[in-house]
C-alpha cells in the first residue's frame, strides 16, 4: 500500500493566469505548497500534476517531481488520477490544492492514517466550523452536513442544514465549511474518474456529489483550520504576511 500526495497545478487560471508561478517572498507559490506537503510524514511520494512545461520546469528546479497531464481533462480529480497512475486498489491518493501554501501537514497525515486504518471509507475529506453568516450564505463557500459517524450526507453551495424556525445557530457545530482536500482509495478513484458526471454534480458544480451518487462513504474530518488560499493577485500580499509570520 502506497500513499501518494498529488498537487494539481494548472497555468490557465481565469482569475489569476500563471498563479502557480507567482512569486511569494521570492519563491514560486508551487514551491511553498510542495515544501509544506513534504512535511507530512505519511506520504510515500509527492507529485505535481500539471499541464504546462513552465510549471514542470519550475518544479524540477527545486528538486520535486512533476507529471505532465493534458490541459483538457474534465476535472482536477482526473488530473490527479492520471498523474498517480498506475494506482493499486489499496493505495491511498491524496488530492492537495495547489494554491494553499499554508496547508497543514498534520491534516494530510490524519487523512492518510484514517484511510489506512479504516478500510470502509471510499474517500475522506475535511471541514471546519463556519464562523460568519456571510460565509454561510456565500455560494463560493461549500457547506456539508454529516451523519453521526462522521460520514458526509450532502454538500451544497446553499446554507445547510436549513433551520426552519429562526436564524441558524453557528455555535451548534452543525454548520461546516468543506475544505478542498480529498483522500481516495485507489479502487474507488479508478471507478470515480470512469463514471460520468451526475445530475446533482452538474447542478451544484461539486464533483464530490458524484461520489455520493455512486454510493461512496465519505469520511469528513473536523478541523479548525480553514486554510488560506491564493485566488487572485490581490491575495499575494496577505499570503506573504501569513508566511512571514509563521516562519519568522
Amino acid at each position: 500500500m502506497r500513499t501518494i500526495g498529488v498537487i494539481p497545478s494548472r497555468y490557465g487560471s481565469t482569475r489569476f493566469p500563471g498563479k502557480p508561478l507567482c512569486k511569494i517572498l521570492g519563491k514560486p507559490m508551487i514551491q511553498w505548497v510542495v515544501e509544506a506537503v513534504r512535511r507530512a510524514g505519511e506520504l510515500d511520494d509527492v507529485i505535481v500534476a500539471t499541464d504546462d512545461e513552465r510549471i514542470a520546469a519550475a518544479v524540477a528546479s527545486f528538486g520535486a517531481r512533476a507529471v505532465m497531464t493534458p490541459s483538457d481533462l474534465p476535472s482536477g480529480t482526473d488530473r490527479v488520477a492520471m498523474a498517480a497512475a498506475p494506482v493499486g486498489d489499496d493505495d491511498i491518493v491524496i488530492n492537495i490544492q495547489g494554491d494553499e501554501p499554508l496547508i497543514d501537514p498534520a491534516l494530510i497525515d490524519e487523512l492518510a492514517s484514517r484511510m489506512r486504518r479504516e478500510t470502509g471509507w471510499a474517500m475522506a475529506t475535511a471541514a471546519a466550523p463556519i464562523a460568519s453568516m456571510a460565509d454561510l450564505n456565500a455560494r463560493t463557500v461549500v457547506k456539508t452536513v454529516l451523519a453521526a459517524d462522521g460520514s458526509a450526507l450532502y454538500f451544497s453551495r446553499l446554507p445547510i442544514p436549513c433551520r426552519r424556525d429562526g436564524e441558524p445557530d453557528l455555535s451548534s457545530g452543525l454548520y461546516l465549511r468543506h475544505l478542498g482536500i480529498y483522500a481516495y482509495r485507489g479502487a474507488f478513484l479508478k471507478k470515480f474518474v470512469a463514471a460520468p458526471p451526475s445530475a446533482l454534480e452538474k447542478t451544484e458544480s461539486l464533483e464530490q456529489l458524484r461520489a455520493l451518487d455512486m454510493g461512496a462513504r465519505i469520511l469528513v474530518l473536523r478541523t479548525v483550520d480553514t486554510g488560506v488560499g491564493v485566488d487572485t493577485p490581490e491575495d499575494v500580499p496577505r499570503m506573504e504576511r501569513a508566511l512571514a509570520s509563521r516562519f519568522s
